[in-house]
């Protein structure tokens, strides 16, 4: 799992805070964040909208709860982190997720240069963890099914050693060993198949046991 950091003006950088808190509107608001995160596309791709919201509403939380600009760009941050960790396997990684983000939010709330700053307050880190909890955990696996790539398998089998019947002509012999050889070549691929087939149950239960 990836080590805790100091992010502050990391992904916001001080221009990009003010020209949001200079937004006339919600439309303007993520208009310009759609341009910061190269997230144009929002409008026809799912996955770009569920992420401007993500980043939107953050903002919306920083602004609501009186943080300052440091605060805002640094849990801008922790959050583009987080997600970023949740998006990296396919596994089901709800526990790492959050642990990360907990060693995220502390590296910002205890004064220990060159490790850790104390940005947020004890009781801002209280009402951090609930927001996220309540916000991004609890829809966690939903972002994990939009941003995780569907599995396919294209399997193709291919025959060794078996020559080709001379003339085409029917010699009216069997041979039971190459038709047993080759239906169990094909039952194994079918099991084969079926075993590495991705299903949504399967995708649940995973995300279940975490």
């Amino acid at each position: 799992m990836k080590k805790p950091h100091i992010c502050i003006w990391k992904d916001l950088p001080l221009r990009d805070v003010e020209k949001l808190e200079r937004a006339e509107s919600s439309a303007e608001v993520l208009r310009l964040l759609s341009q910061i995160l190269h997230l144009e596309d929002h409008l026809c791709l799912p996955s770009a909208s569920a992420l401007l919201d993500l980043y939107y509403y953050t903002v919306r939380f920083c602004w609501d709860s009186g943080f300052t600009r440091e605060q805002t760009s640094c849990l801008f941050s922790i959050v583009k982190e987080t997600h970023a960790t949740c998006i990296e396997t396919s596994l089901g990684n709800m526990d790492d997720c959050y642990r990360y983000f907990k060693e995220m939010l502390l590296c910002h709330a205890v004064h220990r240069p060159p490790f850790s700053v104390a940005l947020f307050t004890q009781q801002q880190v209280l009402h951090i963890s609930e927001y996220i909890l309540n916000t991004y955990f609890r829809h966690f696996k939903l972002y994990k099914y939009v941003f995780t790539p569907q599995l396919h398998l294209d399997l193709s089998i291919s025959y060794e050693g078996l020559s080709e019947p001379q003339g085409g002509a029917d010699t009216g012999q069997e041979e039971p060993h190459v038709e047993q050889n080759g239906q169990q070549i094909c039952e194994e691929a079918g099991n084969l198949e079926s075993q590495l087939e991705v299903t949504e149950d399967q995708r649940e239960a995973g995300m279940h046991s975490v």
